[in-house]
């Protein structure tokens, strides 16, 4: 690429650019592609971690970005400033949007669905009170349980750490809070787990990794201060793919998690432990986080429900800050109603967490109106048609059954989604390694081999690539904003395939298979680097029984209509039992 001669020649240039990027905007050229890229496990992927670590890493690193796209992202001409931050500014901070009104939380399920009944938060609050059974009796059951999902073959690991003593202490104060007639809400002594990236007393926070964490934190995050102000019983901490930079939910150093439908399978992340937790019955809800699709992506492929809200909807203090600008918090959950009520609880400003000054009161407003009369539902055909058959086949389906209930599809162009995904990749690289950087020196080798690997490039990667990303930020903002000025939503599958099979070779150590990891994040990156609200649900399932998830992004701040979305397609699609599951009020 010639470089400009003179400041007027960088104007016209960058002024060139932006007008071909308005052109594109609609007549977008679908770019995306399914790649093939060596499979490393083993010695193999030791070795070569080891050399991109090393002093032959320089000669490593130009094919290898040329693989990633780094090369093709620096030869792109983008005119737009940076986007640092995804905000999509409204109304600042006032005393009267500190939280949700309670009056605005469901007081029912919205709809029981078809098959398979999961235990709600209503479940469990009707069975304490009715007097059926009680916060320390769940409490005992479920310490049990969890005690015998890791120890079954092939262990759940759905949980790294439960202090059994706090449990039992919760679940007294909370049975005794119900028999007096005073409980906190309707989440009293429910179980809810919490992701090791997030803060909670009184454990230490490791965030999947052997080397962190090792004493207990003094302060609950901000998100789980408000659980556990709700009555919430924090059954412990969930497993998670370690440093949350990859996808599949392997840990070399707590145990890989295993899928509840399949456990021959994985269960996605890096949430892992949060999806599997639900899954499994251990909890209704639990806390995630979101940095390139690590709550929609667990959640899907465990056939769950996950909400990543608009950035700054949800506060991250006491969160690790790991990927500062592409970072959300917020709940997987097994229906819909238990969606929308954790995030009642969790949404609203904190002023430890400038980000969140910035949004509009949290409404749930019509969430639950169980039809669809009014809305548009966009879908850029070649996009949602990127993926395996079968999951195109159970998405297909819900768009039909969308438009019966009264939705409008319409379809729509979005551009430059290539350059979306690896703007994103280089973001999100870039922030780790960086967040990393304290401890690099001296513990990077007690890293699993995949994060060995992942941070060793993006150690490679130079200011100006990520600055760059921000600044293609900018136009993929804008690109999504222009679709959503047509339609209320956008629908894709949320993975392009199903849980995939977990390979004998990648354990203990792991394995870097980044073919798959671009299949599996397709459809998810965009919702972090625009900041938008996206939603996943399950469709369906495969021949071999493993859950399907659809996607919906929506405008900023409005999660209400995509959890009505999501409770529509909660009452016509049945469910079914995973294989592991328990259940505690029988």
């Amino acid at each position: 690429m010639n470089e400009p001669t003179s400041c007027q020649d960088w104007v016209t240039r960058a002024t060139d650019s932006l007008e071909r990027a308005k052109k594109m905007e609609n007549k977008a050229v679908y770019d995306l592609k399914s790649v093939k890229l060596p499979y490393l496990s083993g010695g193999l992927l030791r070795l070569f971690a080891s050399l991109v670590e090393g002093p032959l890493g320089g000669l490593l690193t130009p094919s290898l970005f040329e693989s990633a796209g780094i090369n093709w992202l620096r030869k792109q001409m983008i005119g737009e400033s940076p986007t640092s931050m995804p905000i999509h500014f409204t109304d600042s901070y006032s005393d009267e949007n500190l939280a949700v009104p309670e009056k605005e939380w469901p007081r029912a399920a919205a709809i029981y669905p078809n098959g398979f009944q999961f235990a709600t938060v209503f479940d469990y609050a009707k069975a304490y009170r009715d007097g059926k059974t009680t916060p320390e009796e769940v409490a005992l059951k479920l310490l049990d349980a969890i005690e015998s999902s890791d120890a079954s073959t092939p262990p759940l690991r759905a949980m790294i750490a439960v202090d059994r003593a706090d449990v039992m202490k919760q679940a007294r104060e909370a049975t005794e809070r119900i028999k007096a007639g005073r409980p906190l809400s309707i989440f009293d002594g429910v179980p809810v787990a919490v992701k090791d990236e997030v803060d909670m007393m009184p454990y230490p926070t490791t965030v999947g990794t052997s080397f962190l964490g090792k004493s207990p934190v003094t302060e609950d995050a901000t998100i789980v201060a408000r659980m556990r102000a709700a009555g919430a019983l924090l059954i412990g901490k969930a497993n998670m793919h370690e440093i949350g930079i990859n996808v599949t939910g392997l840990n070399p150093h707590h145990g890989t998690t295993r899928n509840p439908y399949n456990t021959n399978h994985f269960t996605g992340g890096s949430s892992s432990g949060s999806a599997t937790a639900v899954a499994a019955g251990l909890a209704p809800v639990a806390i995630s986080a979101d940095g390139g699709g690590s709550i929609r992506i667990p959640a899907a492929f465990c056939g769950v429900f996950g909400l990543k809200s608009t950035f700054g909807r949800v506060s991250e203090h006491g969160a690790a800050p790991l990927c500062w600008s592409v970072a959300h918090l917020g709940p997987i959950a097994g229906t819909a109603t238990d969606t929308a009520l954790a995030y009642a609880v969790m949404a609203g400003p904190d002023l430890h967490d400038p980000n969140t000054l910035h949004q509009p009161l949290p409404s749930l407003e019509n969430w639950d109106q169980l039809n669809l009369n009014g809305l548009k539902l966009g879908v850029y055909k070649p996009w949602f048609q990127h993926a395996d058959p079968e999951i195109v086949a159970a998405c297909d389906l819900m768009l039909r059954r969308f438009a019966d209930m009264g939705a409008e599809i319409v379809e729509i162009n979005i551009p430059d989604l290539e350059l979306n995904r690896i703007a994103h990749s280089v973001t999100i690289l870039a922030e780790m390694a960086q967040a990393m950087s304290y401890t690099y020196d001296v513990h990077h080798k007690e890293h699993g081999l995949d994060v060995r690997l992942n941070l060793a490039l993006a150690r490679k990667t130079i200011s100006q690539d990520y600055l760059f990303a921000q600044r293609a930020r900018t136009r993929i903002i804008r690109n999504f904003n222009k679709a959503l000025e047509q339609v209320d939503m956008i629908i894709t599958p949320t993975t392009a395939i199903a849980a995939p099979a977990i390979p004998k070779d990648s354990l203990p150590d792991g394995n870097s298979d980044l073919s798959t990891t671009i299949e599996i994040m397709r459809f998810v990156t965009a919702g972090n680097m625009t900041g938008l609200p996206a939603i996943t649900f399950p469709v369906g399932y495969t021949k071999s029984g493993l859950p399907i998830g659809m996607q919906a992004m929506g405008r900023a701040w409005e999660e209400h209509q995509l959890l009505r979305l999501a409770v529509n397609a909660e009452k016509v699609v049945e469910r079914k039992e995973p294989k592991v599951h328990y259940r505690f009020l029988e």
